[in-house]
């Protein structure tokens, strides 16, 4: 199954390993960690020219995502559920 994270993007939910709030980034110094290291391996990708409102970890890349963790949440329940 797939789960759509914003503009062209579309991942495997199988890749899917978490979506967060991107509050989360501002608030943990682990997250923000995090990030910066994805942003310097170059696995980092910004979906959109919108404001990111999530923060998608796959296997393999790190996505900030325009749609908001609620609602990607929501999809990926729907697809996990089945």
């Amino acid at each position: 199954m797939y789960i759509h994270l914003g503009g062209e993007r579309v991942i495997f939910s199988s890749e899917l390993i978490a979506i967060f709030d991107i509050s989360i980034e501002k608030s943990s110094k682990v997250s923000k960690q995090f990030v910066t290291h994805a942003l310097q391996e170059k696995n980092l990708v910004r979906i959109g020219e919108e404001e990111a409102k999530s923060i998608v970890v796959t296997k393999n890349m790190v996505y900030y995502s325009p749609i908001s963790s609620a609602t990607l949440k929501k999809k990926a329940n729907i697809i996990f559920a089945v």
